[in-house]
């Protein structure tokens, strides 16, 4: 999967605090001059107000944040205003950031219908910084739409897995017939005759209506 750069997603209702909101997507564009910060509201002020205060919130960085900020911002931020909190669900699923904030009232709509997100934060009460830092949860995450496909790292991402198969001989029965047929269906012939012969073999009374 991509790591990298950092992305930050918000979704903010009217309830939410604009400059807390302004703070958490500044909090991961200081990650450097690529890191994009996006904000899908349902509320016009909100989004106006983070608007506003980006700029003066991001003047007041020490000089490595700030540059990195101001450049991730004015290249990479967005404000999408959303007419009902299922576009921001469907928006933020097409967007499937690194880190996702939810910012709203009626916390568990969101942990219901958000799909795809690195990793979610509910409540003004959780922001990304916690779970960068000390809050626990596995924080390599998919960036760059990976997490449409993808979770964090975890340890199934070190464990070679090994699958195997046996069936009987009764089981050919339906199996052997099936995998023929749908094979027959995708032009490949050879595989069909693999479950042709074992249906001849094990089963040589019945007709299984064999096409060669």
């Amino acid at each position: 999967m991509f790591a990298g750069p950092s992305e930050v997603a918000v979704i903010a209702d009217d309830s939410a605090d604009p400059r807390i909101v302004a703070i958490d997507l500044i909090g991961q564009a200081e990650h450097g001059l690529d890191s994009p910060a996006w904000l899908f509201t349902t509320s016009r002020r909100v989004g106006e107000e983070v608007m506003k205060l980006m700029p003066e919130l991001i003047a007041d960085l020490p000089d490595t944040a700030r540059e990195a900020a101001e450049t991730s911002w004015r290249d990479y931020g967005e404000v999408i205003l959303c007419e009902s909190r299922e576009e921001m669900a469907r928006i933020s699923d097409e967007y499937a950031s690194e880190h996702l904030e939810v910012q709203t009232e009626d916390l568990d709509w969101w942990l219901e219908n958000l799909t795809n997100y690195g990793s979610l934060f509910l409540g003004e009460e959780s922001t990304v910084a916690f779970g960068d830092k000390c809050s626990g949860p596995n924080h390599i995450l998919p960036t760059k739409g990976a997490a449409k496909y993808t979770g964090g790292l975890s340890v199934s991402k070190f464990i070679k897995i090994c699958s195997y198969q046996r069936l009987t001989k009764e089981a050919n029965r339906d199996v052997a017939a099936v995998t023929a047929r749908l094979s027959r269906l995708e032009g490949m012939e050879a595989h069909a005759r693999t479950g042709d012969a074992r249906l001849e073999k094990y089963f040589p009374q019945d007709d299984f209506s064999l096409q060669y």
